[in-house]
């Protein structure tokens, strides 16, 4: 089980959105590579970084500061927003990032991930974002009718490492996972799932941490940690105590 930071990135600066809105975008730290190398002196393991501007661009936009992040710190980076095309993937890998998370592309053209997990196998992921129970594309702004299970169902077996689930109507918002929607898609395939969107407590972690929801990989943590109401040193200390007894 594996506990997220979340860097969101528009305009080179570390914000959060409230409910996928980039008018509703808080700054909490303007030097992106500082933040990366605190998660890491925090004693996070991973780092999950999505290219706002770029998801509704379709291309990245703020390349120089996930560069600046990729250089600022040694933990795995996993990084979202705009990656539409091989090319961009092969790009990102050879700079040092362990996986893309394609979202938009997904629904788009669900051969080019396949191709992208046979071509780059472990280091793909695929981000679904869901509003009222339906994937949304485009960084949120455009709705599909595709249900999120449907969706994620097209992906087995192509050896996608994990599957990114967001719900946007509790983002940035401190509501609270929506566990039930995150467990049944679990449930529902194979690949490992993390969920994303509304993680707002130690309580939160402890839930991550009950029988039933181990079959996840782990949680995203954006505004709970720049805000405080989550403190690093305890949440991880759950985790590891967790990991423990799952070794005993």
């Amino acid at each position: 089980m594996i506990l997220f930071p979340a860097i969101d990135l528009k305009g080179g600066q570390c914000v959060r959105l409230k409910l996928g809105d980039m008018q509703q975008a808080t700054v909490y730290n303007t030097d992106p590579a500082a933040q990366a190398r605190s998660f890491e002196d925090q004693g996070f393991e991973w780092l999950h970084v999505v290219d706002l501007d770029g998801a509704f661009a379709g291309h990245s936009a703020n390349g120089d500061a996930v560069e600046a992040i990729l250089k600022a710190t040694d933990n795995p980076v996993q990084l979202g927003g705009g990656i539409r095309t091989l090319d961009h993937i092969e790009a990102w890998l050879s700079r040092g990032l362990r996986r893309v998370i394609l979202g938009t592309i997904a629904v788009r053209n669900p051969a080019l991930v396949i191709e992208a997990c046979r071509k780059f196998p472990g280091h793909v992921a695929v981000g679904i974002d869901a509003k009222g129970g339906k994937v949304a594309v485009e960084g949120w702004a455009e709705a599909s009718e595709l249900g999120v299970i449907e969706l994620a169902r097209k992906f087995e077996g192509a050896g996608v490492a994990a599957i990114i689930y967001t719900d946007i109507d509790r983002d940035g918002i401190l509501a609270g996972i929506n566990w039930s929607s995150t467990l049944e898609l679990a449930d529902a395939v194979s690949i490992p799932v993390i969920a994303s969107g509304g993680l707002a407590s130690l309580d939160d972690v402890r839930r991550m941490l009950e029988p039933d929801a181990r079959k996840l990989e782990g949680a995203i943590s954006g505004r709970a940690l720049y805000d405080g109401r989550i403190d690093p040193k305890e949440a991880l200390a759950l985790i590891k105590a967790a990991r423990a007894k799952e070794t005993a």
